[in-house]
């Protein structure tokens, strides 16, 4: 089975559990990169305003097309109870390309449902599996037994 890891990370929390699922699957990985900055304190605001617009961005170029894998991984952080931007933009970039989803999501506390809900609704397939992990575990490396879970 061909698998990819598409993620979007702000501030490396997202990056670690793609990194991590891909080592475990063997996957090809694809960082998203927005073109629109998301860093400090005013991307953090930022990103808040654009993700309760569902504001489609520019994105870096990507290498790899979904459409040639039989699953991937779709990580994101949750802002405002939403997907990151960049994650968005990547599902409309790629629409009618996901065979097999699987999502992940992580963040400060909430927002689990509503981003996993979006995702969802962009895409137009619900997801085989979710995984909701707060940056606490990941930060503690708390959450390989519910990764384990997740990849089975």
């Amino acid at each position: 089975m061909k698998i990819l890891v598409a993620y979007y990370s702000r501030t490396n929390v997202t990056k670690k559990v793609a990194e991590e699922i891909a080592s475990k699957t063997d996957a090809d990985i694809e960082q998203i990169i927005s073109k629109v900055k998301y860093d400090g304190k005013i991307g953090y605001m930022r990103g808040g305003k654009d993700a309760i617009s569902a504001k489609i961005v520019d994105l870096e170029p990507l290498k790899f097309n979904p459409s040639d894998y039989d699953l991937i991984y779709l990580g994101v952080p949750v802002w405002a109870s939403k997907a990151a931007n960049p994650m968005i933009s990547y599902i409309k970039q790629n629409e009618g390309k996901f065979n097999n989803v699987k999502f992940f999501a992580t963040a400060g506390s909430s927002g689990f449902e509503g981003t996993f809900k979006q995702m969802e609704e962009f895409i137009g397939k619900a997801p085989l599996k979710t995984l909701a992990l707060t940056t606490k575990e990941v930060k503690k490396d708390e959450f390989k037994s519910q990764l384990d879970t997740f990849l089975d």
